[in-house]
């Protein structure tokens, strides 16, 4: 038998698996309901044989040493530089909204005075969260705030996560703020880039070992069952750990009603030229349906004939229809969340790790940093 069972094949597990089989020699079981690994960072090469992202764009990027280091043990890099462009008023401009975006908006008298009282009030190369900003009272950072607001993050936000921005968790609103810098850089993260050979590769590198099993297509409630009383693997009682990476309210069969998710939905486009955009995402915040314009090899480094692109158009979440990708993390829903927590701590031998089982906003270097604290604690038992 095994010495832990995994549930779910994304970043969490499959860190924890490599860790546990690796390091502890353990035999571990990992359990996928879908039919490849990595979860939502799944890549594979379309039709025309360029690199897609299957579930939208990842870019990795990261402050943590720690986790760069642990994962170039499985892959090298393709670094990239993530760069983004929005369509405000008729322009294509950098976003998050910066110095460079504010010259290029507003007439030269006009943008020489807001940069200066941002520098003034805020200092240079600082964010400062929009809603923050509209709380100024100098009319200039207040003409500022509501434009910027309007144009870049309102209807986007309403787009993306189907409530307004006033609504979101504050770690949720922050993640698009106004950047008092000349930096176009998406993110400043000291380590950037995707896995040079893409994301599967390098998940199947992780995987790589004789102690790990793998079960796809399979849902862990027809081989297992969790209980505060016990559990059981094929029938048989299963006294080892056990690590959930699913939702959280699906683990209780749903006691308290479902945790809203936004989900996605995407159309993609081949086009015979080597690049269609002039860089790897083109945000629409106003208009159309869908957010963004995704050009995967701006991404991936690839050198093709062709080129893909996708756009991204968000949609709520409907179990059984589609896939659950971001936690709406409002005040009501923390509120649900802990009471489902509350049920997993009386869980023998449970951890919950992940997205989706800890209901949090993850960036995919905060994953992989959650799940290496997690094996440290296990391996010190």
């Amino acid at each position: 038998m095994y010495h832990t069972i995994i549930i779910g094949a994304g970043y969490a597990g499959l860190v924890l698996a490599e860790r546990l089989a690796s390091q502890q020699n353990q035999k571990v079981l990992v359990i996928e309901q879908r039919q490849h690994i990595g979860g939502n960072a799944y890549d594979r090469y379309d039709e025309h044989g360029v690199l897609i992202h299957e579930y939208g764009p990842h870019i990795f990027h990261t402050r943590s040493k720690e986790v760069w280091d642990y994962l170039s043990q499985f892959t090298e890099w393709h670094h990239y530089e993530h760069r983004v462009l929005a369509k405000v008023d008729g322009q294509e401009v950098p976003i998050p909204f910066n110095l460079n975006t504010i010259e290029r908006v507003f007439p030269p008298a006009l943008a020489e005075r807001l940069q200066k009282k941002l520098v003034d009030v805020f200092g240079y190369n600082v964010k400062v969260p929009i809603l923050k900003l509209r709380e100024q009272d100098d009319k200039d950072l207040k003409f500022l705030a509501e434009y910027v607001y309007e144009k870049v993050f309102l209807h986007y936000t309403l787009k993306q996560w189907g409530i307004g921005p006033e609504e979101l968790d504050p770690t949720v609103t922050g993640r698009v703020p106004v950047y008092v810098s000349r930096d176009d850089r998406y993110f400043q993260d000291p380590y950037q880039g995707l896995p040079k050979y893409g994301y599967t590769e390098m998940f199947k590198n992780i995987l790589n070992h004789p102690n790990i099993h793998l079960m796809f297509n399979t849902r862990y409630q027809d081989i297992m069952t969790i209980s505060k009383d016990g559990h059981t693997l094929f029938g048989q009682p299963f006294e080892g750990q056990i690590i959930y990476t699913g939702m959280i309210d699906e683990l209780f069969d749903f006691a308290y009603g479902e945790l809203p998710y936004r989900s996605l939905r995407f159309e993609y486009d081949i086009f015979d030229v080597e690049y269609k955009q002039s860089v790897g995402q083109l945000n629409s915040p106003n208009g159309y349906d869908f957010t963004r314009i995704t050009e995967f090899k701006h991404l991936t480094g690839q050198k093709h004939p062709k080129t893909s692109l996708a756009r991204e158009y968000p949609q709520h979440y409907v179990k059984g229809e589609n896939i659950p990708y971001y936690p709406i993390t409002a005040e009501e829903n923390q509120v649900k969340y802990k009471k489902y927590k509350q049920l997993a701590d009386t869980l023998p031998n449970v951890h919950l790790v992940g997205r989706l089982a800890e209901y949090k906003y993850y960036d995919m270097d905060a994953v992989v940093a959650t799940a290496l604290k997690l094996y440290k604690k296990l391996a010190s038992k």
